[in-house]
C-alpha cells in the first residue's frame, strides 16, 4: 500500500469512526416525542429512527463493534504511511535508524491519537448531543443497515452482554429511556424559572407538576361543611337555595343524613316550564334527575379520581375513608382549580365565598 493510500484510509476510517460515535449518541439522546409525529406523517427516516430507538441495545452493539474495528485499523493503516513520510526528512538530521524509527512512531501516535479523539470522537459526539433529533434521522438508517448486515455477530455480542448483566441481577433494556420522571420535570421547571427562560406567572406549569402528588382527600370538601338538601327537596327549594347560597349543585341526603346523590340547577329548570309548572315546582325532584355520586377513596390519586369522574360523567364524587364512611365530597371544579387556578361558579356572582 502506498503512503498516500494509507493517508486516504486514515481519512475513511476517521469518518467511519465518527459515524458510529454520532449514531450511538443520537439513538440514546433523541426524544420519541419529536420523532413520532414525523413517523405518523409517513416519514421513512423517522420510522427507521424509532426502530433504532426501540432496539437501542442492538444499535449500541453495532456502534461499539464499528468503533472498535475502526479504532484498531486506524493506527495499523496510518502508521506505516506516516512513518515512511517522516523517515526521509528525519534521516537528513543525521540520526541513527533506531532514533528515527522511534521519533517517527511517537509523532505518528500523537498525530493519529489527536485526529482520532477530536474528529473521530468528540466532534460527532457533541454534534449528536446538540442536534439529537436531526442526527438520529440522518444516521439511524445506515446504522440499521449495518446492524442487519452483521446481525449474527452483533446478536451474539448483545446476547453475551445481556447475560453478563443478568449475572449481576440487572435486567437489560432494549429501548433507551426517553421520558422524564416527575421529580426531573419539577427540577427542570424550577431551574427554567430561575434562569428566566420559563414564564409561569399564573403558576399553571407548577400546578400541573404538583397535581400528580395530590390525593382526593387533600382537596375534598368536608361533608360536615357542605350545604346539603333532603331527598324530598322540590325544585322551588333548590331555587331558594341557589338564591341564598349561590351554588349550582347540591348534595341530597337521605333520612340518616348519608349522601344519596346530587342535583344540578339545570336539572330542575324544565320544571318551571309548561302549563303545569306550578304543580311540578312543589313536588320532590324526580329520581331520574338525581345524579349518582361516584365513590373514591381518600388515598386515591387526584388524577385517577379525575379519570373516574370523566369516565362516569359525574361532576361530584363521594370521598370515603378506609372504613367506607363518607368524609367529604370532591368537586370537579376544585380539581380544575388545582390546574388552572380559581374557577368561579357562574351562579355565585354577588355571593360571598
Amino acid at each position: 500500500m502506498s503512503d498516500w493510500a494509507g493517508i486516504a484510509w486514515l481519512v475513511v476510517l476517521l469518518i467511519g469512526n465518527a459515524f458510529f460515535v454520532g449514531a450511538e449518541f443520537a439513538v440514546i439522546s433523541a426524544r420519541r416525542s419529536q420523532i413520532e409525529p414525523l413517523a405518523e406523517r409517513g416519514s421513512r427516516r423517522a420510522k427507521t429512527a424509532l426502530y433504532a430507538m426501540e432496539h437501542a441495545t442492538l444499535m449500541l452493539a453495532t456502534s461499539q463493534l464499528g468503533i472498535t474495528v475502526c479504532s484498531l485499523l486506524i493506527l495499523n493503516v496510518s502508521e506505516p504511511a506516516i512513518h515512511h513520510l517522516l523517515a526521509a526528512p528525519l534521516g537528513l538530521v543525521g540520526w541513527s535508524t533506531a532514533v528515527v524509527d522511534t521519533v517517527a512512531f511517537v509523532v505518528t501516535l500523537l498525530l493519529v491519537s489527536y485526529l482520532h479523539v477530536v474528529f473521530g470522537e468528540m466532534v460527532p459526539k457533541n454534534l449528536a448531543f446538540s442536534l439529537p433529533d436531526r442526527a438520529v434521522l440522518l444516521l439511524a438508517t445506515p446504522l440499521v443497515w449495518v446492524s442487519k448486515l452483521f446481525r449474527p455477530i452483533i446478536f451474539s455480542l448483545n446476547w453475551t452482554a445481556n447475560h453478563v448483566l443478568r449475572l449481576f441481577r440487572v435486567e437489560p433494556k432494549d429501548e433507551a429511556a426517553s421520558t422524564f420522571t416527575l421529580d426531573e420535570v419539577a427540577t427542570i421547571v424550577n431551574q427554567s424559572r430561575i434562569e428566566g427562560v420559563l414564564d409561569d406567572a399564573s403558576g399553571a406549569v407548577t400546578a400541573a407538576v404538583e397535581f400528580t402528588d395530590k390525593r382526593a382527600g387533600d382537596i375534598a370538601v368536608p361533608f360536615a361543611t357542605l350545604v346539603t338538601l333532603p331527598m324530598t327537596t322540590t325544585p322551588s327549594d333548590i331555587e331558594r337555595a341557589v338564591a341564598k347560597h349561590g351554588f349550582s349543585r347540591y348534595v341530597l341526603v337521605d333520612a340518616e343524613g348519608a349522601p344519596a346523590g346530587y342535583v344540578h340547577l339545570k336539572d330542575i329548570l324544565r320544571s318551571s316550564e309548561g302549563p303545569d309548572a306550578a304543580e311540578h315546582m312543589d313536588l320532590p325532584v324526580p329520581s331520574k334527575r338525581i345524579h349518582h355520586l361516584v365513590p373514591v377513596q381518600e388515598s386515591t390519586d387526584l388524577e385517577d379520581a379525575l379519570a373516574t369522574m370523566r369516565r362516569t360523567g359525574r361532576h361530584l364524587a363521594r370521598v370515603c375513608d378506609d372504613a367506607g364512611a363518607t368524609t367529604g365530597v370532591l368537586f370537579l371544579e376544585d380539581i380544575i382549580e388545582e390546574l388552572v387556578g380559581e374557577v368561579q361558579d357562574a351562579t355565585r356572582r354577588g355571593h360571598g365565598a
